[in-house]
């Protein structure tokens, strides 16, 4: 019994970690260097100065939430796609309810939370292939998944060398397409009340695939090995995070250097 609670647990842990930890992970410091800057631009020009890229980066933020709002069929009331209420610290709001004895509208929630991160890799990522002279060709270094740290590390690298290319840094829709991924990646993360909703919904995430692995186990079949494989998915949304986070820490470390004489 012991033994089979253990391979449970850590089937579990494994499976868990391997399909979400990129979301939390990325998601955590998203949250943290958003704080950065907001705070950065509270102390020098006021709240107002975080709206040049709220505008764009909230209305993608809150649109995220609707999408998956309908697909898990949650019920949308009010809807604020960027009505900033410097009062509140709102810049834009998604109100959604739910039948709490329905499970697929429970595991909504985590979907639902996270879906700024979702809805704004995917606008990045189209951003990339439109907007850019070698859009097709960016993120072809990943196309072979990850097998090891050292390998993950050469294919990011290798993916920012195709971004910051000479042809592309001539081109003005490259500026275009950096200022908007500057404004979407500045906005990216998940508010306190999304994480809220994140863990409601993973709660029942984490239930679910115990029960799945409780079966798998009696049956004796290996359900690691099957979950895991969509981690060969999930290096696309690596890349585009790591630029995403990329891309925020030198708004703030531009912020923090530019607005600096006006720190009140």
């Amino acid at each position: 019994m012991d033994q089979f609670l253990l391979t449970l647990l850590r089937a579990v842990g494994i499976q868990l970690l391997g399909v979400f930890g990129v979301f939390f992970l990325f998601g955590f410091a998203l949250s943290i260097v958003q704080g950065a800057t907001h705070k950065v631009y509270r102390r020098s020009v006021g709240w107002k100065g975080i709206l040049w890229t709220a505008w764009i980066g909230t209305t993608i933020h809150e649109f995220g939430h609707i999408v998956f709002a309908k697909i898990f069929r949650h019920k949308i009331g009010r809807v604020s796609l960027f009505q900033p209420d410097e009062r509140q610290g709102d810049l834009g709001l998604v109100d959604h309810s739910f039948n709490k004895w329905n499970i697929w509208h429970r595991v909504g929630n985590f979907f639902i939370g996270a879906a700024p991160m979702f809805f704004g890799s995917a606008f990045l990522a189209l951003m990339v292939y439109f907007l850019l002279p070698n859009g097709k060709n960016v993120f072809l270094p990943l196309t072979n998944g990850f097998t090891s740290v050292d390998v993950a590390f050469q294919s990011l690298k290798a993916t920012l060398a195709n971004l910051f290319t000479f042809e592309n840094l001539k081109a003005w829709n490259f500026w275009l397409f950096l200022y908007l991924s500057f404004a979407i990646a500045s906005h990216l993360a998940p508010s306190k009340i999304d994480r809220k909703g994140m863990w409601n919904g993973f709660i029942w995430i984490v239930g679910l695939v115990i029960l799945a692995n409780i079966v798998a186990l009696l049956l004796g079949v290996d359900l690691t090995k099957y979950i895991l494989r969509v981690n060969q998915y999930l290096s696309i949304f690596f890349a585009i995070f790591t630029y995403a986070l990329i891309i925020s820490v030198i708004h703030l470390l531009l912020a923090a250097v530019v607005l600096w004489p006006f720190k009140k």
